[in-house]
């Protein structure tokens, strides 16, 4: 790698624009989001593990989902609170490529695996009878699998056309991790033909996907508000509503980012990071109480496990 690259290392400025006054705000509150997101998502990845009954394709999915941004949180986060915390913001040039390959591997199964757990519940509510015939535990395990080893690929075809590039400085990203939009200012030859290809490949990925999980919310909620038991439309739409929020915060920020990045539109530097990090972070704060605690299964499970403990203690 380094034949290719003039710089050794990278440099992350966070919030470029951030006075050193906040930098212990900034840092804390990335610091309480790392412990949030590693107790949730790892209660519910332990829950789902440790608990028989849960052993279901939705909540196999929600496991997969959890444990991918447990790891998105602990290869990106650390690193920028230690530069807060410590100075400590360089970052070699390997290190930041196998960043960028894990961010966008791990934003590409998100993708995926929530376009899973939609079709699940298209499935589950609009055709029941057949379920248990198509989403098996086969089926789950093939699927889980096959949607890891293709956003891998996605990932590594990002980190191939990105290993040519020379990189002859500056070294300095303004970012919060290594990313590909954080990357293609610093390199030191014309991007346009990776622009491109980056962009279709990263189109695929999102938009695909969004294409299958707003078709199956459609036909969730028009045979719930068509069925006989037109009662449960509320709810139904109350809970769609809620996923398609949480679906909403994941993908449109990611998307117009991409197409920014591509027409080289100028954003304010610390408009952009925010961006960044409110579209890589919130849903992995959100996703455990939206998918998780708001299911009867794992509420029911949790309550259970909590009077359990009151009792031991008490005795």
């Amino acid at each position: 790698m380094g034949n290719y690259s003039g710089v050794s290392e990278f440099h992350l400025v966070g919030f470029p624009g951030a006075s050193e006054k906040l930098y212990l705000l900034i840092s804390l509150t990335m610091f309480l989001i790392y412990t949030v997101v590693l107790f949730s998502n790892g209660t519910v990845i332990l829950l789902i593990i440790l608990k028989e009954h849960l052993h279901q394709p939705m909540y196999i999915f929600i496991a997969n989902l959890a444990f991918s941004d447990l790891l998105f949180d602990t290869i990106t986060l650390p690193k920028i609170i230690a530069k807060y915390w410590f100075g400590a913001e360089t970052i070699s040039f390997s290190s930041c490529l196998f960043q960028m390959f894990c961010v966008h591997f791990l934003g590409s199964f998100d993708s995926f695996i929530i376009m899973l757990m939609a079709v699940d519940r298209y499935i589950a509510i609009c055709i029941p009878l057949r379920y248990p015939l198509i989403i098996t535990h086969k089926a789950t395990a093939i699927l889980c699998w096959t949607f890891w080893i293709l956003a891998a690929s996605a990932s590594l075809f990002n980190n191939i056309l990105f290993i040519p590039l020379p990189f002859c400085g500056p070294n300095k990203i303004k970012s919060c991790f290594c990313s590909v939009s954080s990357l293609f200012p610093l390199a030191c030859q014309d991007v346009t033909s990776v622009r491109q290809k980056i962009l279709v490949n990263a189109m695929i990925v999102l938009l695909a996907p969004l294409g299958f999980i707003l078709l199956s919310y459609v036909f969730i909620l028009w045979s719930v508000k068509t069925s006989v038991h037109s009662e449960n439309w509320q709810k139904a739409f109350y809970t769609c509503t809620t996923h398609l929020i949480i679906i909403g915060m994941y993908f449109v920020p990611r998307v117009f980012v991409y197409f920014a990045n591509y027409v080289r539109l100028i954003l304010n530097a610390d408009i952009n990071v925010l961006l960044l990090c409110l579209y890589s972070y919130l849903p992995h704060l959100a996703n455990p109480v939206i998918y998780c605690l708001r299911t009867e299964e794992i509420k029911r499970t949790l309550a259970k496990a909590f009077k359990i403990k009151i009792k031991v203690n008490v005795k």
